[in-house]
């Protein structure tokens, strides 16, 4: 009699994720962020289960009610029958390297509801405050059946444009009464922004801000073929304009599929997905241990190379096998 072969652990755990299972998903996410080395395997197991939800990235100055945002349209988006999944960049521990979490706990409402998964990452120093384990966090909350990812980011500045290739609508948030507000935003967010939301719109100078925004939108958008950038006013926290928020995510995700722009991030996406998987398998390579890289290295000692040459020699002769790396030396 032939014997069934028993699934791995982690085929296993991917099962229990597609299926719905929050506590598997959970421990996936802390093999994703913690970079174990069965993280590679669950990911190869599960992505091609993944690519259906709507990634909606959020970023904007600190005070500017991102987590109030996000608690509402999170509570809009279940009354509309949609599933949520909330990623909350957190700024990381100084001594443990973990994810502080305040982010989560101003989303308490929400705990035990089965539509809504809440997980707070560390940003772990990431340019922009995004790690890679964000984007493979992503793929596994696709897979489980998310209608919408909300990814959180910490900060605002120049850097923040990286949430760009993550999110196929990027909402930016300011908020009346903030003196370098606009400043930040004009400083990088400007341009990487589908849609404006002016928070806290109840307070004085609402209409100022969205004045400003206007004028700074005016030069850099507007093209034919382009989507038309809008600014609209929320106030979080009773819930005013977030449905129109909604609304209009919906509609720019439409346009993205009508006008091609969705393919583009997506492209953009999986070529940041293929760079950094070679960036990892080859630095994983450049290290002792291994007969080119030592080879290259004596030359140099011996002054019958010099660092550029070795380098392109090295990489010609080098033999990448992922299956001997398996995931290590990835960040």
């Amino acid at each position: 009699m032939s014997q069934v072969a028993t699934p791995s652990p982690v085929v296993a755990m991917a099962d229990r994720i597609r299926a719905g299972s929050q506590v598997s998903l959970a421990r996936g996410l802390t093999l994703v962020e913690s970079r174990a080395e069965a993280a590679s395997e669950l990911l190869a197991e599960i992505w091609k289960d993944s690519g259906q939800a709507h990634v909606v990235g959020i970023t904007g100055p600190a005070g500017s009610g991102k987590s109030t945002l996000v608690t509402a349209m999170a509570r809009e988006y279940v009354a509309r029958g949609s599933r949520v999944a909330i990623l909350a960049v957190d700024p990381s521990s100084a001594y443990s390297g973990g994810a502080i979490l305040g982010d989560r706990i101003r989303m308490t409402e929400h705990a035990g509801n089965k539509d809504i998964f809440i997980r707070s990452m560390a940003s772990r120093g990431a340019t922009g405050g995004l790690s890679r384990a964000v984007l493979d966090g992503i793929v596994l909350l696709d897979a489980a059946g998310f209608d919408v990812v909300i990814l959180e980011t910490v900060g605002v500045g120049q850097a923040e444009v990286d949430v760009i290739s993550v999110a196929h609508t990027v909402l930016v948030v300011s908020v009346p009464g903030l003196g370098d507000d606009i400043q930040a935003i004009k400083a990088g967010l400007i341009e990487i922004a589908d849609i404006h939301v002016v928070n806290k719109a109840d307070r004085p100078g609402a209409d100022l801000t969205v004045k400003q925004l206007r004028e700074s939108l005016r030069l850099a958008h507007g093209l034919a073929g382009k989507w038309d950038v809008p600014i609209l006013k929320t106030t979080a926290s009773d819930g005013d304009g977030v449905p129109e928020l909604l609304d209009k995510t919906a509609e720019h995700r439409h346009w993205m599929t009508d006008n091609g722009a969705m393919r583009d991030v997506e492209r953009r996406n999986a070529a940041t997905r293929i760079r950094w998987a070679a960036e990892t398998l080859i630095a994983a390579t450049l290290r002792s241990g291994h007969r080119e890289f030592d080879a290259a290295v004596d030359a140099l000692i011996a002054r019958t190379d010099e660092p550029r040459q070795a380098a392109a020699r090295l990489l010609t002769a080098m033999a990448v096998d992922p299956t001997d790396i398996n995931g290590k030396g990835q960040s």
